[in-house]
């Protein structure tokens, strides 16, 4: 068991050695993904690996030194919530996080019953409790980001005091070698491993005696395979409700992310900054992100549905079209695409590219479409239209319907009026829906995606899964915070967008934007603050 002292020193090590190889795994991240290094698409690498990577070292350090003090890491305001829960901020936890990303704040929604003491007295329960055996967990990381196999491995260090075997997936097992310099220290005392291979190796391992829990990172099926065993008897454990004997699994896995779009008073110019970020939010990444925009969900007989859709064709032809670069990506569009004739594909064609394509006026009440119920990672989102005009039939009817006919529980977005929100009957009703949404993560006039980069307040599926119906996943990363007994995270935005996103099509900037960042978070603190506001403004 290592004393606290010993922990902060283990941490600032893999700080120092993590800054180390920042520049080389954004270099191997660009070429895996065909982007070509010094262009804004770069970006784009230095937002999925080093920044997040760099503030939750530095937030885990910054949490650790508080409890040398005998105090906690800082939380903002506590508040409740329409239903009566607690909430508390999580975000922005200094002056300078509220100026790097201003009009952004996270709050964290507890549980029910949850009052502040008791969220008090639990947090960090394992720097408070009697240590216990500890244990190894097995790591079957995610391959989409850089960043993805880092956050995991963090938490399960230095939140659950586990010994981390970390197996890197096939498609970045090029950053392996950079993650074993970068966490040298915690390799050379034995606290972490890092092994390579694909499903056999991460079959053999999790059945290994030595292991003692796993983590997934990735596809539902994998869960069930690791749940409920990968055989001809599997079928049947799942009608019994008896899994396979084996280890406790957390899991963060995939999502149909609906976007929902209230009826508000809309100029146009603001409905067509909305559809820009919701744009950069599809084409980040190839659409290769679990928290990719996936479903757009109207207000049956909207008048501004056409000009929405338009503003937002118009943003995504400003992206430059990507060759997939994972396995399988080309196969899903295709199979997704087939029976929609309608589907819009938008960007100047480049051969081994795949269009981003708009799929408009899916049928709500069709049981079997996929685009519902599948996860397509790559570049499709489709669009479909619910309840009425008036906002509180909208919300009544599209909560319903992404609760129950959409598939996963880990992040959702809505996008409305300041004038809806002001409102007091539409603004209760919006806030309503907010605490129904059955998801772990849900932006207001935002893209949930950046509360897993803000790294403080805890990130994962919503909570009323189960490990027989495991929708997105269950357990909580990131948090930083280090919160018990969660439900939801919610993160809000101002409604003007201002500066512009630098994941929107089209910015010019947004490697340097990254990069800016990346250096906050490695040591330039305020001193880094103006080569941040300089990058925006070449947007």
């Amino acid at each position: 068991m290592l004393r606290l002292a010993d922990r902060i020193r283990l941490a600032t090590a893999m700080r120092a050695g993590y800054a180390q190889t920042t520049a080389r795994s954004v270099e191997l991240s660009c070429q895996a993904k065909r982007i070509v290094p010094g262009t804004p698409l770069e970006g784009e690498e230095w937002l999925l690996g080093p920044w997040p990577v760099l503030r939750h070292l530095r937030l885990l350090i910054q949490a650790l030194s508080a409890f040398g003090c005998r105090r906690q890491p800082p939380l903002g305001r506590v508040g409740s919530t329409v239903d009566g829960r607690l909430s508390v901020e999580a975000f922005p936890g200094s002056v300078l996080d509220s100026l790097v990303l201003g009009g952004t704040r996270a709050e964290v929604h507890m549980r029910a019953a949850v009052e502040e003491p008791e969220m008090r007295a639990t947090r960090a329960r394992f720097y408070k409790e009697t240590p216990g055996s500890g244990g190894v967990v097995l790591i079957l990381s995610g391959g989409s980001a850089a960043a993805l196999p880092c956050h995991d491995l963090l938490i399960k260090l230095f939140n659950e005091g586990k010994v981390c075997l970390l197996k890197m997936h096939p498609v970045n097992a090029y950053l392996g070698p950079l993650l074993e310099h970068a966490f040298a220290a915690a390799i050379e005392q034995d606290f972490l491993r890092i092994v390579y291979g694909g499903h056999d190796e991460g079959t053999y391992l999790a059945q290994h005696p030595g292991v003692d829990e796993i983590h997934l990172t990735g596809f539902s099926a994998t869960h069930t395979a690791l749940h409920w065993g990968g055989n001809s008897r599997e079928r049947r454990r799942r009608v019994d409700d008896t899994p396979a004997p084996g280890k406790p699994i957390t899991a963060q896995l995939g999502n149909v992310s609906p976007v929902l779009i209230v009826p508000g008073p809309y100029l146009d110019r603001q409905l067509a900054a909305h559809a820009e970020w919701l744009a950069g939010a599809m084409v980040q990444n190839a659409g290769c992100n679990r928290t990719t925009p996936r479903l757009i969900v109207t207000a049956l007989g909207w008048p501004q549905r056409a000009a929405f859709l338009r503003y937002l064709e118009d943003a995504l032809s400003r992206a430059p079209l990507r060759i997939p670069f994972y396995p399988g990506a080309l196969e899903r569009w295709e199979r997704l695409t087939e029976n929609h004739p309608n589907g819009r594909c938008v960007g100047k064609p480049v051969a081994g590219a795949l269009p981003w394509t708009l799929i408009p006026g899916l049928d709500a009440a069709d049981r079997r479409e996929p685009l519902f119920s599948t996860e397509a990672f790559c570049p499709i989102v489709g669009e479909t239209s619910v309840g009425g005009r008036d906002p509180l039939e909208y919300l009544h009817h599209a909560v319903g319907f992404v609760n129950e006919r959409v598939w996963g529980t880990l992040s959702a977005s809505l996008i409305v009026h300041p004038r809806t929100l002001a409102d007091h009957e539409l603004g209760a009703a919006v806030e309503r829906a907010v605490a129904q949404l059955r998801y772990g993560a849900v932006g207001i006039n935002a893209w949930p995606a950046l509360l897993s980069a803000l790294v403080a307040p805890p990130w994962g599926a919503h909570p009323s899964s189960s490990a027989g119906d495991v929708q997105s996943g269950r357990g909580w990363i990131h948090n930083t915070a280090m919160l018990e007994d969660v439900e939801k995270t919610v993160l809000r935005r101002s409604f003007s967008i201002h500066p512009r996103p630098h994941f929107a099509p089209g910015h010019r900037s947004a490697h340097l934007v990254g990069r800016r960042l990346a250096d906050i978070e490695r040591g330039a603190g305020w001193a880094g603050l103006p080569g941040v506001i300089r990058a925006r403004l070449r947007a």
